[in-house]
């Protein structure tokens, strides 16, 4: 499909439910490159949550990591379909996230080397993002980290939460080449 095709399918995604597809526009290949620079080709597990239409899944597998070792997590039906078609041997769950926590799937002792979050982290609650994060703290092995991006000026998980969770906050860098721009952040055990 088409640059223009996957806008459309995010258009209309974000129309039926903005506050929970967050974007109106795919990420750029900028911000892909950012948020993926530390996956390693042989590295083990990648989560992505959020996949959309794929971009952050395209830079994944450009870095060496086998589609079979891929796990993406969408809740959209609009983007499951389309998941599906392109990344056939990736393991797609259709699921909300903020239910990650309490399902006993395998992703929990999965030691994945990260989690690329699409996820948009500032329109959901207390309850939802301490759900979401705690999942993922739980799927990484030792060092591994969380990524997630923001169209904000500061990391978009509750200052609570991190504190709670034990968690350090490192500010990977910006891409303003992403409509709109956007910042990406590491988020690891301490």
């Amino acid at each position: 499909m088409s640059l223009s095709t996957d806008q459309s399918i995010f258009l209309k995604s974000w129309l039926k439910r903005p506050m929970k597809t967050g974007a109106v526009a795919p990420s750029s290949n900028a911000l892909a490159r950012l948020i993926t620079r530390d996956i390693v080709p042989d590295g083990g597990p990648v989560i992505e949550l959020g996949p959309g239409t794929g971009a952050f899944t395209r830079c994944i597998l450009s870095k060496g990591v086998p589609e079979s070792a891929l796990t993406l997590v969408e809740n959209s039906p609009d983007f499951t379909v389309l998941l599906r078609q392109r990344f056939p041997k990736a393991h797609l769950l259709e699921m909300d996230v903020t239910r990650m926590r309490m399902r006993k799937d395998p992703w929990k002792t999965m030691q994945a080397q990260a989690v690329i979050s699409g996820l948009p982290l500032l329109t959901m609650g207390m309850r939802a993002q301490w759900n979401v994060v705690g999942a993922c703290m739980q799927s990484l092995r030792s060092g591994a980290a969380l990524y997630q991006f923001t169209y904000m000026t500061r990391c978009p998980i509750a200052p609570e939460i991190l504190a709670r969770m034990g968690l350090r906050v490192e500010r990977v860098g910006s891409s303003f080449f992403n409509l709109p721009p956007a910042s990406v952040y590491r988020i690891s055990r301490r």
